[in-house]
Protein backbone atom coordinates (compact mmCIF):
# COMPACT_ATOMS: atom_id res chain seq x y z
CA UNK A 1 0.00 0.00 0.00
CA UNK A 2 2.85 2.36 0.85
CA UNK A 3 4.37 1.76 -2.59
CA UNK A 4 1.04 2.61 -4.24
CA UNK A 5 0.70 5.80 -2.19
CA UNK A 6 4.28 6.78 -3.05
CA UNK A 7 3.59 6.22 -6.75
CA UNK A 8 0.49 8.40 -6.53
CA UNK A 9 2.63 11.11 -4.94
CA UNK A 10 5.14 10.78 -7.80
CA UNK A 11 2.38 11.33 -10.37
CA UNK A 12 1.11 14.33 -8.43
CA UNK A 13 4.60 15.87 -8.33
CA UNK A 14 5.12 15.42 -12.09
CA UNK A 15 1.67 16.80 -12.97
CA UNK A 16 2.05 19.78 -10.62
CA UNK A 17 5.43 20.51 -12.22
CA UNK A 18 3.86 20.48 -15.69
CA UNK A 19 1.16 22.94 -14.59
CA UNK A 20 3.77 25.31 -13.12
CA UNK A 21 5.90 25.13 -16.27
CA UNK A 22 2.79 25.78 -18.34
CA UNK A 23 2.57 29.21 -16.69
CA UNK A 24 6.20 29.96 -17.59
CA UNK A 25 5.67 31.53 -21.07
CA UNK A 26 3.12 33.97 -19.66
CA UNK A 27 5.48 35.15 -16.91
CA UNK A 28 8.42 35.28 -19.32
CA UNK A 29 6.47 37.57 -21.64
CA UNK A 30 6.17 40.26 -18.96
CA UNK A 31 9.81 39.84 -17.88
CA UNK A 32 11.08 40.26 -21.45
CA UNK A 33 9.01 43.45 -21.71
CA UNK A 34 11.03 44.80 -18.76
CA UNK A 35 14.28 44.50 -20.72
CA UNK A 36 15.53 41.07 -19.61
CA UNK A 37 17.11 38.93 -22.35
CA UNK A 38 16.13 35.25 -22.71
CA UNK A 39 19.59 34.06 -21.61
CA UNK A 40 19.53 36.35 -18.58
CA UNK A 41 16.14 34.94 -17.62
CA UNK A 42 17.59 31.40 -17.66
CA UNK A 43 20.29 32.70 -15.27
CA UNK A 44 17.83 34.50 -12.97
CA UNK A 45 15.59 31.43 -12.99
CA UNK A 46 18.17 29.46 -11.00
CA UNK A 47 20.16 32.25 -9.31
CA UNK A 48 17.19 33.83 -7.51
CA UNK A 49 16.08 30.37 -6.34
CA UNK A 50 19.39 29.64 -4.54
CA UNK A 51 18.54 31.26 -1.15
CA UNK A 52 15.21 29.43 -0.81
CA UNK A 53 16.72 26.11 -1.93
CA UNK A 54 19.65 26.55 0.49
CA UNK A 55 17.27 27.27 3.36
CA UNK A 56 15.06 24.28 2.55
CA UNK A 57 18.09 22.01 2.06
CA UNK A 58 19.65 23.02 5.38
CA UNK A 59 16.36 22.55 7.17
CA UNK A 60 15.98 19.07 5.64
CA UNK A 61 19.55 17.80 5.97
CA UNK A 62 21.16 20.19 8.50
CA UNK A 63 24.08 20.80 6.13
CA UNK A 64 24.87 22.15 2.66
CA UNK A 65 27.80 19.78 2.19
CA UNK A 66 27.56 17.12 -0.52
CA UNK A 67 29.84 14.15 -1.33
CA UNK A 68 32.59 15.13 -3.79
CA UNK A 69 31.82 12.09 -5.98
CA UNK A 70 28.45 13.49 -7.05
CA UNK A 71 29.77 16.88 -8.15
CA UNK A 72 30.39 15.81 -11.77
CA UNK A 73 26.99 14.05 -12.14
CA UNK A 74 25.20 17.10 -10.74
CA UNK A 75 27.16 19.34 -13.10
CA UNK A 76 26.07 17.22 -16.07
CA UNK A 77 22.44 17.30 -14.97
CA UNK A 78 22.62 21.07 -14.59
CA UNK A 79 24.20 21.45 -18.03
CA UNK A 80 21.56 19.43 -19.90
CA UNK A 81 18.41 20.13 -17.88
CA UNK A 82 18.77 23.68 -16.58
CA UNK A 83 21.15 25.29 -19.08
CA UNK A 84 21.04 23.75 -22.56
CA UNK A 85 17.33 22.80 -22.62
CA UNK A 86 15.87 26.20 -21.58
CA UNK A 87 18.58 28.19 -23.41
CA UNK A 88 17.91 26.42 -26.71
CA UNK A 89 14.13 26.59 -26.26
CA UNK A 90 14.13 30.29 -25.36
CA UNK A 91 16.46 30.98 -28.32
CA UNK A 92 14.05 29.18 -30.68
CA UNK A 93 11.38 31.76 -29.76
CA UNK A 94 13.37 34.28 -31.83
CA UNK A 95 12.57 32.24 -34.96
CA UNK A 96 9.30 30.48 -34.13
CA UNK A 97 6.04 31.23 -32.36
CA UNK A 98 6.17 29.84 -28.81
CA UNK A 99 3.38 27.35 -29.58
CA UNK A 100 5.23 25.94 -32.61
CA UNK A 101 8.51 25.77 -30.67
CA UNK A 102 6.71 23.85 -27.92
CA UNK A 103 5.55 21.25 -30.45
CA UNK A 104 9.13 20.57 -31.53
CA UNK A 105 10.45 20.63 -27.94
CA UNK A 106 7.91 18.04 -26.85
CA UNK A 107 9.48 15.30 -28.92
CA UNK A 108 11.38 14.64 -25.70
CA UNK A 109 9.02 11.97 -24.25
CA UNK A 110 9.57 9.95 -27.45
CA UNK A 111 13.32 10.57 -27.27
CA UNK A 112 13.40 9.45 -23.62
CA UNK A 113 11.82 6.15 -24.64
CA UNK A 114 14.04 5.71 -27.71
CA UNK A 115 17.34 6.69 -26.06
CA UNK A 116 16.55 4.56 -23.01
CA UNK A 117 15.97 1.55 -25.28
CA UNK A 118 19.14 2.12 -27.36
CA UNK A 119 21.68 3.16 -24.74
CA UNK A 120 20.32 1.88 -21.43
CA UNK A 121 18.72 -1.32 -22.78
CA UNK A 122 15.45 -0.41 -21.10
CA UNK A 123 12.46 -2.54 -22.01
CA UNK A 124 9.66 -0.72 -23.83
CA UNK A 125 6.32 -1.48 -22.17
CA UNK A 126 3.38 -1.47 -24.61
CA UNK A 127 1.31 0.83 -22.38
CA UNK A 128 4.14 3.35 -22.21
CA UNK A 129 4.60 3.18 -25.98
CA UNK A 130 0.88 3.81 -26.58
CA UNK A 131 1.00 6.77 -24.19
CA UNK A 132 4.03 8.26 -25.97
CA UNK A 133 2.33 7.89 -29.39
CA UNK A 134 -0.86 9.56 -28.11
CA UNK A 135 1.20 12.28 -26.48
CA UNK A 136 3.18 12.88 -29.69
CA UNK A 137 0.10 13.22 -31.90
CA UNK A 138 -1.69 15.29 -29.26
CA UNK A 139 1.14 17.81 -29.05
CA UNK A 140 1.45 17.85 -32.87
CA UNK A 141 -2.16 19.07 -33.10
CA UNK A 142 -1.12 22.21 -31.23
CA UNK A 143 0.75 23.32 -34.36
CA UNK A 144 -0.96 25.98 -36.45
CA UNK A 145 -0.52 25.18 -40.21
CA UNK A 146 -0.86 28.89 -40.98
CA UNK A 147 2.49 29.56 -39.28
CA UNK A 148 5.68 29.21 -41.31
CA UNK A 149 8.43 26.97 -39.94
CA UNK A 150 11.91 28.43 -39.69
CA UNK A 151 14.52 25.67 -39.94
CA UNK A 152 16.88 27.35 -37.47
CA UNK A 153 14.09 27.72 -34.92
CA UNK A 154 12.94 24.14 -35.45
CA UNK A 155 16.50 22.85 -35.00
CA UNK A 156 16.92 24.82 -31.77
CA UNK A 157 13.60 23.58 -30.36
CA UNK A 158 14.39 19.98 -31.31
CA UNK A 159 17.84 20.31 -29.73
CA UNK A 160 16.22 21.59 -26.54
CA UNK A 161 14.00 18.50 -26.52
CA UNK A 162 17.06 16.25 -26.97
CA UNK A 163 18.92 18.00 -24.13
CA UNK A 164 15.93 17.63 -21.81
CA UNK A 165 15.50 13.96 -22.79
CA UNK A 166 19.13 13.29 -21.77
CA UNK A 167 18.47 15.11 -18.48
CA UNK A 168 15.35 13.02 -17.82
CA UNK A 169 17.23 9.77 -18.48
CA UNK A 170 20.20 10.74 -16.29
CA UNK A 171 18.14 12.14 -13.42
CA UNK A 172 17.02 8.90 -11.68
CA UNK A 173 20.45 7.31 -12.22
CA UNK A 174 22.28 10.10 -10.41
CA UNK A 175 20.06 10.27 -7.34
CA UNK A 176 22.07 9.62 -4.20
CA UNK A 177 20.62 8.32 -0.93
CA UNK A 178 23.16 10.49 0.90
CA UNK A 179 21.74 13.76 -0.39
CA UNK A 180 18.26 15.15 0.22
CA UNK A 181 15.94 16.31 -2.55
CA UNK A 182 16.37 20.02 -1.80
CA UNK A 183 20.15 19.75 -1.47
CA UNK A 184 20.22 17.91 -4.79
CA UNK A 185 18.21 20.73 -6.37
CA UNK A 186 20.34 23.41 -4.70
CA UNK A 187 23.55 22.13 -6.28
CA UNK A 188 21.95 21.77 -9.71
CA UNK A 189 20.70 25.36 -9.45
CA UNK A 190 24.14 26.51 -8.25
CA UNK A 191 25.98 24.87 -11.16
CA UNK A 192 23.35 26.15 -13.60
CA UNK A 193 23.72 29.71 -12.31
CA UNK A 194 27.50 29.69 -12.71
CA UNK A 195 27.38 28.21 -16.23
CA UNK A 196 24.64 30.59 -17.39
CA UNK A 197 26.37 33.65 -15.92
CA UNK A 198 29.52 32.84 -17.92
CA UNK A 199 27.45 32.26 -21.08
CA UNK A 200 25.62 35.59 -20.60
CA UNK A 201 28.91 37.45 -20.20
CA UNK A 202 30.58 35.76 -23.17
CA UNK A 203 27.61 36.40 -25.47
CA UNK A 204 27.15 39.93 -24.03
CA UNK A 205 23.48 39.20 -23.33
CA UNK A 206 23.45 39.84 -19.59
CA UNK A 207 20.69 42.34 -18.91
CA UNK A 208 19.06 43.43 -15.67
CA UNK A 209 15.36 44.26 -15.24
CA UNK A 210 14.65 47.93 -15.85
CA UNK A 211 12.28 48.31 -12.89
CA UNK A 212 11.77 47.04 -9.36
CA UNK A 213 8.65 45.30 -10.63
CA UNK A 214 10.84 43.42 -13.12
CA UNK A 215 13.10 42.19 -10.31
CA UNK A 216 10.03 41.04 -8.42
CA UNK A 217 8.77 39.14 -11.46
CA UNK A 218 12.18 37.46 -11.90
CA UNK A 219 12.11 36.43 -8.24
CA UNK A 220 8.57 35.08 -8.60
CA UNK A 221 9.62 33.26 -11.78
CA UNK A 222 12.57 31.62 -10.01
CA UNK A 223 10.56 30.65 -6.94
CA UNK A 224 7.73 29.11 -8.95
CA UNK A 225 9.68 27.48 -11.80
CA UNK A 226 12.89 26.35 -10.03
CA UNK A 227 12.00 26.05 -6.34
CA UNK A 228 8.58 24.70 -7.35
CA UNK A 229 8.43 23.19 -10.84
CA UNK A 230 11.98 21.85 -11.25
CA UNK A 231 12.11 20.36 -7.74
CA UNK A 232 8.71 18.71 -8.20
CA UNK A 233 9.75 17.22 -11.55
CA UNK A 234 12.96 15.83 -10.04
CA UNK A 235 11.12 14.23 -7.14
CA UNK A 236 8.45 12.83 -9.46
CA UNK A 237 11.11 11.32 -11.74
CA UNK A 238 12.85 9.72 -8.74
CA UNK A 239 9.60 8.00 -7.72
CA UNK A 240 7.91 6.96 -11.00
CA UNK A 241 10.84 7.09 -13.43
CA UNK A 242 11.91 9.55 -16.10
CA UNK A 243 9.77 8.07 -18.91
CA UNK A 244 6.48 8.48 -17.05
CA UNK A 245 7.41 11.90 -15.69
CA UNK A 246 8.22 13.00 -19.25
CA UNK A 247 4.80 11.90 -20.53
CA UNK A 248 3.03 13.75 -17.72
CA UNK A 249 5.07 16.81 -18.65
CA UNK A 250 2.93 17.06 -21.79
CA UNK A 251 0.26 18.67 -19.58
CA UNK A 252 2.44 21.80 -19.75
CA UNK A 253 1.17 23.11 -23.13
CA UNK A 254 -2.42 22.35 -22.11
CA UNK A 255 -1.92 24.61 -19.10
CA UNK A 256 -0.57 27.33 -21.40
CA UNK A 257 -3.65 26.99 -23.63
CA UNK A 258 -6.04 27.24 -20.66
CA UNK A 259 -4.24 30.34 -19.35
CA UNK A 260 -4.32 31.86 -22.83
CA UNK A 261 -8.10 31.37 -22.94
CA UNK A 262 -8.77 32.63 -19.41
CA UNK A 263 -6.27 35.53 -19.28
CA UNK A 264 -5.87 36.65 -22.89
CA UNK A 265 -9.35 35.61 -24.12
CA UNK A 266 -7.80 33.47 -26.87
CA UNK A 267 -10.16 31.23 -28.85
CA UNK A 268 -10.13 27.47 -28.43
CA UNK A 269 -9.57 25.75 -31.76
CA UNK A 270 -10.85 22.25 -32.56
CA UNK A 271 -7.35 20.84 -33.19
CA UNK A 272 -6.15 22.17 -29.82
CA UNK A 273 -9.13 20.60 -28.07
CA UNK A 274 -8.51 17.21 -29.72
CA UNK A 275 -4.78 17.46 -29.00
CA UNK A 276 -5.48 18.20 -25.33
CA UNK A 277 -7.83 15.20 -25.14
CA UNK A 278 -5.11 12.92 -26.58
CA UNK A 279 -2.51 14.18 -24.11
CA UNK A 280 -4.90 13.71 -21.17
CA UNK A 281 -5.70 10.20 -22.46
CA UNK A 282 -1.97 9.45 -22.58
CA UNK A 283 -1.49 10.52 -18.95
CA UNK A 284 -4.50 8.48 -17.79
CA UNK A 285 -3.29 5.36 -19.61
CA UNK A 286 0.22 5.52 -18.16
CA UNK A 287 -1.14 6.14 -14.64
CA UNK A 288 -3.77 3.36 -14.77
CA UNK A 289 -1.31 0.78 -16.11
CA UNK A 290 1.25 1.66 -13.46
CA UNK A 291 -1.24 1.61 -10.60
CA UNK A 292 -2.60 -1.77 -11.77
CA UNK A 293 0.95 -3.13 -11.80
CA UNK A 294 1.44 -1.88 -8.23
CA UNK A 295 -1.82 -3.49 -7.11
CA UNK A 296 -0.84 -6.82 -8.68
CA UNK A 297 2.40 -6.97 -6.67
Amino acid sequence: MMSKQKNFLGYFYAMASAVIHGCMPIMAKYIYADGVSPLSLVFFQTFFALPSLALLAFRQQKTLKAPLRIVLPLGLLALFGCVLAPMLLFSSYNFLASGTATVFHFVYPSLVLLLGFIFLKKKIVIGTLVSVVLCFFGIALFYDPAESINLTGAALALASGLAFAIYVLLLPRFKSDNISGFLFSFYIALFSSVIMFVICLVTKQFTLPATLKGFGLCLLFAMSVTTGGVVLFQQGAFIIGGEKAAILGALEPITSVIIGILVFKESLKANTLIGSALVIAATIIIAVIDLRAQTAK
